[in-house]
């Protein structure tokens, strides 16, 4: 791992995030003077009031907020369904982190994880948006048919970003391979591609 990011240092690439909890790759983050995002899924209580379920998935997190700020690295509260990957819970638990001081919190939204809330894009966008580290962009059928898609492919693609360009959102972009099938090159230029059209489309000079 180290040798990935002594590669990544020698080739001018940005480490921009780290996914999950790794004491040895803090260490290392550390020692090579480098402060990715650290993402990580929030805990989805299974019982309680909704004010309970917040108050017991932020304390779940303050650990992780602790030390990812001692090594100065922002940390994103990262969807991935069920309760805690609602836009609503992320940005009350986000809000409830920053309210004991941890203002380095935010939250990494990925459409992969949102199929079940692309009516509602716009109104989570508007509410996620204060507090977005990262937003990772995804091809969006309806019912997730497939979870993963190129960007571009996908029936609701256009609509979606539309939203996002409208928004005034301009913060990192992300993009991400999980498929397994094809080699990370293909899938990702794939992705590269459909991104470049509907910027073309909709930002036309």
């Amino acid at each position: 791992f180290e040798e990935e990011i002594i590669q990544y240092e020698k080739h001018g690439i940005e480490f921009f995030a780290f996914w999950n909890v790794h004491e040895k790759a803090f260490e290392l983050f550390q020692k090579h003077k480098i402060r990715p995002q650290i993402w990580k899924t929030l805990r989805s209580p299974k019982s309680g009031t909704r004010e309970e379920k917040i108050r017991s998935a932020k304390e779940a997190m303050i650990p992780l907020a602790k030390r990812t700020a001692e090594i100065g690295c922002k940390l994103g509260l990262y969807n991935h369904g069920g309760w805690a990957g609602m836009p609503e819970n992320l940005v009350s638990v986000c809000k409830a982190l920053r309210a004991e001081g941890h203002d380095h919190v935010g939250i990494v939204y990925n459409w992969h994880h949102g199929h079940d809330r692309i009516k509602e894009w716009k109104d989570d966008l508007n509410l996620m948006k204060p507090f977005l580290l990262c937003l990772n962009l995804n091809g969006m059928n309806a019912g997730a048919q497939p979870k993963i898609l190129a960007l571009g492919k996908g029936q609701h693609d256009k609509s979606m970003f539309k939203v996002l360009l409208e928004s005034g959102y301009d913060g990192p972009i992300g993009i991400l391979d999980h498929q397994n099938q094809l080699d990370a090159e293909q899938s990702l230029r794939a992705t590269l591609d459909g991104l470049k059209k509907l910027r073309a489309k909709f930002l036309q000079p």
